[in-house]
């Protein structure tokens, strides 16, 4: 096999892992859109669940790897700094493909059309990041504001943006966002915020709510709103008592 073959196949791996990701991708996205978001979740728990334990279950037989607790043994045993260091570069890639569509998006059909399609990936994202931490952390159903308060450092941006989480005189819960890669990164380029809170709104609300439906989110601030030089934005929690007020 000539070494352009070799490369060839290499690149058809990658380019696997891609097409793998996009298609999985669409499931869930097609399954929210016909039978709502909480099926839709209920359903990626189950095929999540399969799936990534027979991903796992192959890929170590391949490479002749053993497993630690349904984990490849090598990640299990890394040591906890190492595996910080993967978590993170695993965020800033995440973040990186979020900031590339983005931008596709803009080039082909403008900055409002971007802005649509951003806060209706959110809608989803959301709530199945939110799932996804539950049941990783062992965040109990109905768990309310202190659930909530635990489950942020596990969000994806959590090891590349610094945030503050308390809570309020009144009770309420309170996320201020005091550093924002996005937001930073634009700060040294010299341009202004990125008005990123349409897209918020939707991703608070709808990753609170799938944390414990009881709670509603309020913006206190968020790009284009100004906001003081120690925050970016911040986001306002409350426990819906059942009257249609929250406490």
């Amino acid at each position: 096999m000539s070494d352009e073959e070799k490369a060839q196949t290499a690149r058809a791996v990658i380019d696997a892992v891609r097409r793998m990701a996009v298609h999985y991708g669409l499931w869930f996205a097609n399954a929210a859109q016909r039978f709502g978001i909480d099926e839709a979740l209920a359903m990626e728990q189950e095929a999540g669940d399969r799936g990534f334990s027979i991903l796992v279950d192959r890929l170590c037989a391949l490479f002749g790897i053993e497993q630690t607790d349904g984990m490849p043994a090598p990640l299990a045993a890394m040591d906890e700094e190492r595996r910080q260091a993967l978590l993170k570069a695993v965020a800033v890639n995440w973040l990186a493909l979020d900031g590339v569509w983005f931008q596709a998006v803009e080039k082909r059909e403008g900055m409002a059309a971007a802005k649509e399609v951003n806060d209706a990936c959110w809608a989803w994202f959301s709530p199945l990041e939110a799932a996804r931490i539950k049941d990783l952390a062992g965040l109990p159903e109905g768990g309310g504001l202190e659930a909530l308060a635990g489950s942020f450092a596990h969000r994806l941006y959590g090891p590349i943006n610094e945030q503050e989480v308390f809570f309020d005189t009144d009770g309420s819960l309170v996320m201020r966002m005091t550093n924002c890669r996005v937001q930073a990164a634009r700060q040294r380029k010299g341009l202004a915020d990125y008005p990123c809170k349409s897209g918020g709104v939707v991703e608070y609300t709808s990753f609170a709510r799938t944390v414990d439906p009881r709670i509603t989110c309020e913006c206190i601030a968020c790009p284009p709103d100004p906001h003081p030089a120690g925050w970016f934005c911040a986001w306002r929690f409350k426990i819906d008592r059942g009257d249609g007020k929250a406490t």
